[in-house]
């Protein structure tokens, strides 16, 4: 007798498409936010903007280095309060929560105070010998971008909050605010009041705002099922920050290093021997296929933030059955969406190039990059990004650090070092720098495939032990948790 097959409810058609739908909304926002601050930054001056793109970009590496860690301990914190919203213990989860906000926050201040104290030291090692415009364009854009860091913090902290227990429609609202905010002071600080790279850093900064005291506005709302109470007496819990830490260390560290490989690699431009013309078109050239690639991603980066909450709550029901359906079901979302997304970047890739005011070299350098990276992210992106979000919702971060990590120095940065410099007799310039990073993303897919395909992420998970038979419990478990949120959503 045939075997029927099993249908699991814990997110239905619907709830999915709630769910990833007002995170790509949210992740387009705000990716193409650093690309409209360099569009209209590069019109604040007369002539071409490369040098002013060229310390946007720049100094927005530094500042994704450290918010980069503010998402890993966003992603612990999702990653922990899913699998309680899946076990059933709201409770730990409200503790959690509120453990990770303190956290965030005090990390941040401390960042935020080393960064205003050592804004010439990290300029000057980033740009080495750039010319004077553009460190004098550096210097007061990140001083004043610095700071937003605590801002940054807190938004990251009640978004994943409010992500695992399924109300990613309203860090979409907070999106969508944020971004007409930007643009709106950008227009005034650069157009109005003249103040050129220190208002477009001076619009982020106020737009920042908003959505950090938004989102833990929304967090504290007694209606939901993870509740951040924020003048309710704090003590700090060791067992549970460990648990935070477990995952978040190990996903700052691969997100950190990953983004100082990115600092690196523009480094190897900016402080080699290229004369300074020569210098300009190839950064402005790499600042700007950066940008485009970026908004290629926006899909494929919705959905992996949306895998985190999928999974994680499906571990937490403890049956690994049901994890591997929704891991297959979300990869295959990841596929069609990013490879739509890209199909559409490439096409208006000839037009989003002629927005900017860069010389015609530095166009045509990043037209050839694009013709690179973007064909080779179609098969990869999946993967390269996707896989490791699946395997981080199974607590299996430590696996994702060592390879992302390994990937990252060998290819991103050693290949891109190569096909650089002189020594070497290639320097290809900003194609190096993207034939070094299109090789780590096939290499990142092989490592975390390869993972998944030997199946010893099962044991990882820190809450439950998985199990190959779909119990009564679990099912009931399973049921109890979708009809709420589906309560939820009707309401």
């Amino acid at each position: 007798m045939q075997k029927a097959k099993q249908k699991y409810t814990l997110f239905t058609g619907k709830a999915l498409a709630l769910l990833i739908i007002p995170i790509v909304i949210e992740a387009a926002l705000s990716m193409s936010l650093g690309m409209i601050d360099g569009l209209m930054a590069s019109y604040a001056k007369s002539g071409a903007g490369d040098n002013v793109l060229t310390a946007i970009t720049g100094v927005d590496q530094i500042a994704s280095l450290i918010t980069q860690l503010f998402a890993a301990f966003g992603v612990g914190g999702a990653i922990i309060t899913s699998q309680f919203l899946g076990a059933g213990k709201p409770d730990d989860a409200n503790k959690s929560a509120k453990q990770l906000m303190v956290i965030m926050l005090i990390f941040a201040l401390v960042i935020t105070a080393a960064c205003l104290g050592l804004n010439n030291p990290i300029i000057r090692l980033l740009f080495g010998e750039a010319g004077d415009e553009t460190l004098s364009n550096a210097y007061i854009y990140f001083y004043i971008i610095s700071a937003s860091f605590p801002f940054i913090a807190l938004f990251n902290c009640c978004a994943a909050v409010l992500r695992a227990q399924r109300k990613s429609m309203n860090t979409m609202v907070s999106g969508i605010i944020s971004f007409f905010l930007n643009i709106g002071f950008n227009a005034i600080f650069i157009y109005a009041c003249n103040m050129g790279i220190a208002g477009v850093a001076l619009g982020t900064l106020l737009a920042r705002i908003f959505p950090a005291f938004f989102t833990l506005f929304l967090v504290s709302r007694k209606n939901n099922a993870v509740r951040i109470k924020v003048f309710e007496k704090f003590r700090f819990d060791g067992g549970m920050i460990k648990r935070v830490l477990k995952l978040a260390v190990p996903s700052g560290i691969e997100n950190s290093l990953f983004q100082l490989g990115k600092i690196l690699v523009i480094s190897f431009i900016t402080i080699g021997i290229y004369k300074v013309g020569e210098l300009n078109i190839q950064s402005a050239a790499n600042s700007v296929s950066y940008n485009i690639n970026m908004v290629s991603s926006i899909v494929g980066n919705g959905v992996n933030t949306a895998t985190l909450t999928v999974i994680g709550q499906a571990v937490g029901t403890g049956n690994i059955s049901q994890v591997k359906f929704y891991v297959r079901r979300m990869l295959l979302i990841n596929y069609i969406g990013n490879a739509c997304c890209v199909a559409v970047t490439f096409g208006l890739s000839p037009v989003l190039l002629n927005f900017y005011n860069i010389s015609g070299e530095a166009r045509a350098v990043a037209w050839n990059c694009l013709l690179l990276c973007l064909p080779v992210q179609i098969v990869t992106y999946p993967l390269s990004f996707g896989m490791p979000a699946v395997l981080k919702a199974n607590s299996d971060v430590k696996y994702v650090m060592a390879a992302a990590i390994s990937s990252m120095i060998i290819l991103r940065v050693g290949l891109c070092y190569i096909l650089t410099c002189e020594w070497a007799g290639v320097k290809l310039g900003a194609m190096g720098l993207w034939i070094g990073m299109v090789s780590d993303w096939a290499m990142r897919g092989i490592l975390f495939g390869g993972r998944y395909l030997s199946g010893k992420w099962k044991t990882k998970s820190g809450l439950l032990k998985p199990v190959e038979v779909y119990g009564e419990s679990e099912r009931v478990a399973e049921e109890q948790l979708s009809e709420v949120f589906e309560k939820r959503e009707n309401k």
